[in-house]
């Protein structure tokens, strides 16, 4: 069996992040940036069904630029087999019709039995992208899975909806997204760390790919406007002059807080 995981570099979300003046996306750089938490999520159901199975082959799939490269090495220290990376100069702040289409190509590539993601990624919180390559690829999406078997050409799993648990299962193959939920990811160890740098990664442009104009069609961000965050103001200061406590509780109800 043959496993892919969607994964990406994000933003580190314990740092500080800021948005170019220029062109309104986000300032990224590789000592910020950082694996997604819910990619290694996907990843760790993949490495289980790969423990128990050794000839599972399991493989990493990213778009993003060149610096992703190191997020990549890092989740194989973990144990995936290798990876690919989309990186391409006109996929610079693409949206998720053009991720959708791009992942969506690489995939038909790989000729995966199963694709594992986070049901939504850290920075952008759009949740489509998996759903939307199994529309152009034509295959069942399991969505917000909590727990994922696999067994018999097929994969099921639960999902939490309205306080309500879903049994939901597809025959292969098939995308499933994931909760944080649904397992805690390992940590690499040093065996892991030495040999994620001699696995296969291959770089793919768009040239490479069969995703049509998607440059032109879906990679697209206008910004009208922008303007830095203006400096924090000092709040008013209550002298403690007997009256303090009346003040605070006139400064409360003032703006509604009691």
């Amino acid at each position: 069996m043959k496993i892919a995981v969607l994964v990406k570099q994000v933003p580190d979300t314990w740092g500080d992040r800021h948005l170019s003046q220029e062109t309104g996306l986000l300032i990224r750089d590789e000592d910020s940036s950082v694996p997604d938490e819910i990619g290694e999520r996907a990843l760790e159901h993949a490495l289980r069904h790969k423990d128990a199975n050794p000839d599972t082959e399991v493989v990493l799939v990213t778009m993003g630029p060149e610096m992703a490269e190191s997020a990549l090495r890092k989740l194989l220290a973990l144990g995936p087999d290798s990876a690919v990376q989309v990186t391409d100069p006109s996929l610079g702040g693409a949206d998720v019709v053009a991720t959708a289409k791009v992942l969506a190509a690489t995939l038909r590539r790989i000729q995966p039995d199963l694709v594992l993601a986070g049901n939504e990624s850290t920075d952008g919180r759009g949740g489509l992208v998996p759903a939307m390559i199994g529309e152009i690829n034509q295959m069942p999406v399991l969505p917000g899975l909590d727990s994922v078997e696999l067994a018999d050409g097929e994969v099921s799993g639960t999902a939490s909806a309205d306080g309500v648990e879903l049994a939901l299962r597809a025959t292969l193959p098939a995308i499933v997204t994931i909760t944080e939920k649904s397992a805690e990811q390992r940590l690499p160890n040093f065996k892991g760390v030495l040999s994620a740098k001699k696995k296969p990664l291959e770089q793919l442009s768009l040239a490479e790919l069969d995703c049509g104009d998607v440059a032109q069609t879906g990679a697209r961000t206008v910004m009208v406007a922008a303007s830095k965050r203006p400096p924090k103001q000092a709040g008013p200061r209550i002298p403690d002059d007997g009256t303090a406590a009346a003040q605070l509780a006139g400064f409360l109800r003032d703006r509604r807080l009691i």
